[in-house]
């Protein structure tokens, strides 16, 4: 049987790239993509596919988090991270959300292949170039004298931090989360309570460090 694929990625000529790139193999089927999180995790629930490729940096919800909650919500959807960052931050959260690949937009096109493959399988694939980053970060204790937003906030105030940090006002932030500006200011204080950080810059600053949003994307 073919592996049925979800592709996400906030790009469009991407996603016709990977899409024809992922048809073009016999035992791959895509079934459906994405443009953002949230999309991504209501064709999750629509489409039950076998492996989700991941953009990771999206506006709005980023690959992590959409990864924590596919993981936790569909733990038999394996999801295949894929990015242009080879940050040791951006691996590590995405693996840490239940991600079994992540694969490097620039790597070789049978690499993605090979993830795919791997994660239908329930193994991980890694890409040549972040494999050592993974092996040197397990044997290193956490961001020295940091405090991770992953462990440290709930998955709401992650979204309301990522997009504090792109620039988002309360009221179009209340918006995109479906939830009230009373509540979105509640979240933004509690955020700067936590982390000890006042402001926008800095909050901007802190969710770059922590790969929640890359200000590129």
């Amino acid at each position: 049987m073919s592996i049925r694929v979800l592709l996400v990625d906030d790009h469009r000529m991407m996603r016709e790239g990977l899409c024809s790139l992922l048809a073009s193999s016999a035992d791959i089927q895509v079934v459906g993509q994405a443009s953002d999180g949230r999309e991504a995790l209501d064709l999750v629930r629509k489409l039950l596919p076998d492996v989700v490729v991941m953009d990771v940096g999206m506006e709005g919800m980023n690959g992590v988090e959409a990864t924590r909650r596919i993981n936790l919500e569909f733990p038999r959807v394996k999801v295949v991270g894929l990015s242009t960052h080879t940050g040791s931050n951006y691996v590590h959260h995405m693996l840490e959300a239940g991600a079994l690949g992540y694969v490097v937009k620039i790597a070789a096109h049978d690499e993605l292949l090979q993830a795919v493959r791997a994660a239908s399988r329930g193994r991980t694939y890694l890409s040549s170039e972040i494999a050592g980053l993974v092996v040197k970060r397990s044997t290193e204790a956490h961001v020295a004298g940091g405090i991770s937003a992953q462990t440290t906030l709930g998955s709401r105030e992650r979204e309301v931090l990522q997009l504090v940090a792109e620039g988002k006002s309360s009221a179009a932030t209340a918006k995109c989360m479906h939830i009230s500006i009373k509540t979105v200011e509640t979240h933004r204080r509690n955020i700067s309570k936590k982390l000890g950080l006042h402001g926008t810059a800095e909050l901007t600053k802190y969710a770059v460090r922590e790969g929640l949003t890359s200000l590129d994307i």
